[in-house]
């Protein structure tokens, strides 16, 4: 008997309009046709509120890279660039993480223990990374968001933020990766981030 698959078929949709032009993913082969429809349904909702959020716009483009897509994770984020005049447009940037055994889309504070430190730990990281890269910032960062936007990335967990978050326009989004090895004490024993880590028990 072969190994189980633990990653699955990715198919590329699209939506155009006057002005418009966004493609997105849509998982096609996973074996649970519900948590198929739960995974593309978030996809499909938050592409719609991205367009949304824009507000009005001449031009809007989006498009999707896959980040991961192993070992029942599916990790991805969704870009949407919309220009409405002025002297640049707007791009904002979601990263949706999946558990592809359930379906179950992940908040950053669904990877780490519950009760442990984990904006504190991950806060000083991307504090660090700050410091070595000389990033300017527009107002002294304190602390990581509860909410802040994330996606796992090879033996990595990526925290980013958008335009005007941290730093002025130019530096675009920002990604702190941060090896998932260093924060290894409060990610739990059965959580996504461990999948990254040992030898996947299929």
């Amino acid at each position: 008997m072969g190994m189980k698959r633990t990653h699955v078929d990715i198919r590329t949709r699209r939506i155009r309009g006057k002005g418009l032009d966004i493609i997105y993913p849509q998982v096609v082969d996973v074996g649970d046709r519900r948590v198929r429809e739960r995974i593309n349904r978030e996809i499909y909702k938050t592409v719609r509120d991205m367009i949304r959020d824009q507000g009005e716009y001449l031009e809007m483009v989006g498009n999707y890279e896959i980040k991961t897509n192993q070992r029942d994770i599916l990790s991805l984020t969704l870009t949407n660039y919309a220009f409405a005049g002025g002297a640049h447009g707007n791009t904002i940037v979601r990263g949706l993480t999946f558990d592809l055994k359930t379906g179950d889309l992940y908040t950053l504070a669904d990877l780490f223990q519950v009760g442990s430190p984990y904006r504190e730990v991950l806060s000083e990281e991307v504090r660090q990374q700050i410091e070595v890269r000389e990033i300017p910032l527009i107002e002294d960062f304190e602390l990581i968001r509860a909410n802040q936007d994330f996606y796992i990335g090879d033996k990595a967990l990526v925290l980013f933020f958008q335009l005007y978050q941290l730093a002025p326009y130019v530096y675009g989004i920002l990604d702190f990766p941060i090896s998932v090895y260093g924060i290894e004490g409060i990610i739990p024993e059965d959580g996504l981030l461990q999948r990254m880590i040992g030898a996947y028990i299929y």
